[in-house]
């Protein structure tokens, strides 16, 4: 998942597009000066120069904004509900869970009945330069620290939607932030196992925590969180395993184009039912070029714009101006398309 997404202004398309990709050249030219300046000593030598060049440009582009389909009802859950909901697995001590960087909520999944799910978070504004630098020194992103991204959530309604494909099957999800699609598919379908990945320790850290939370509403599905990054060897263990691969916004970093796709490519069951479900915006060319490396590694895929009446009536309205509740909406950026990738020569 990445940083920061890019919702520009409503005026033209394509200066929408050119402004969404200098605001995102702008965040990551942010943090990279912000590294340097801690780790040198320009800044003294500077004064305040850098700082206010920060400043200057931090002022002079979107931040992110908590925007999003609104699929699956939610709202804050205090702490002192969360430590007294049963299964939490953490003995009705505060201090053994969660700082003053967390935030809790609570999701009510659609569907009738009072299935819910609970998920702890960062805060939106917590992430620091620490996070950064680790994120350069093991080459992972710092997204899934950020907040639950608006294809993640439509993700996991889509999941809802089609719980039967998820019946006795082996379920990795790829990328996964805090985890809430694939949390989704562990407490509505009769998945077997459910596999929730990230490449960040400390995202993964935060999944184990929404697994432990939640561990009650599994039924019988095993629900396991896991550190799997995209460019390494995978472990022989799993290789060819998963019957299912979901992923959401996966797709932005072109640099981990081929990684991906090799990845999926190991970890799928060689079967004819075998599938991955990716939900991604096209974010400029960065899904065309994705979806190209993925036909160059032997596997197939389908693009599926209109996939659920609900997101595209909403998708609708978001670009005709009916629905002003997400005014920087962008298509582009925010409207993410479902790719289906099939490990044989069709998919059916």
């Amino acid at each position: 998942m990445d940083s920061w997404p890019s919702h520009s202004p409503s005026p033209a398309a394509a200066r929408s597009r050119g402004h969404g990709a200098s605001n995102a050249s702008k965040r990551w030219g942010i943090l990279r000066r912000a590294l340097l300046d801690r780790s040198s000593s320009s800044r003294a030598l500077d004064g305040t120069s850098s700082d206010h060049q920060i400043k200057h440009n931090t002022n002079n582009i979107s931040r992110k904004v908590s925007r999003g389909f609104n699929l699956i009802e939610c709202h804050p859950l205090p702490i002192s509900q969360l430590v007294k909901s049963p299964g939490n697995s953490i003995n009705g001590n505060e201090n053994d869970f969660g700082c003053q960087k967390d935030v809790y909520v609570c999701y009510k999944l659609p569907g009738g009945g009072s299935s819910k799910l609970d998920l702890v978070y960062r805060r939106e504004d917590s992430l620091e330069l620490n996070d950064i630098e680790a994120s350069n020194r093991y080459n992972i992103d710092t997204t899934g620290l950020v907040c639950c991204w608006p294809s993640e959530e439509v993700l996991a309604y889509y999941c809802i939607g089609h719980s039967d494909m998820f019946r006795s099957k082996k379920v990795l999800e790829l990328g996964s932030g805090y985890g809430l699609a694939g949390l989704v598919i562990a407490a509505s379908t009769d998945a077997d196992e459910v596999v929730i990945s990230d490449g960040n320790p400390q995202v993964v850290g935060y999944i184990q925590k929404n697994i432990s939370i939640n561990a009650e509403r599994f039924g019988e599905t095993k629900v396991k969180s896991m550190i799997l990054h995209w460019d390494k060897e995978q472990a022989s263990e799993i290789l060819n395993t998963f019957d299912i691969v979901v992923a959401s916004d996966c797709t932005f970093f072109k640099q981990f184009h081929v990684s991906l796709a090799q990845t999926v490519k190991s970890l799928l069951k060689h079967s004819a039912t075998s599938q991955a479900i990716f939900l991604s915006p096209r974010r400029g060319d960065s899904l065309d070029k994705f979806l190209g490396i993925i036909k160059e590694n032997g596997l197939s895929c389908e693009v599926i714009e209109n996939y659920d009446h609900t997101v595209w009536d909403l998708h609708n309205k978001y670009v005709a101006g009916e629905d002003r509740t997400w005014p920087n909406y962008d298509k582009e950026h925010c409207y993410p398309l479902l790719v289906r990738i099939s490990s044989v020569s069709s998919i059916s």
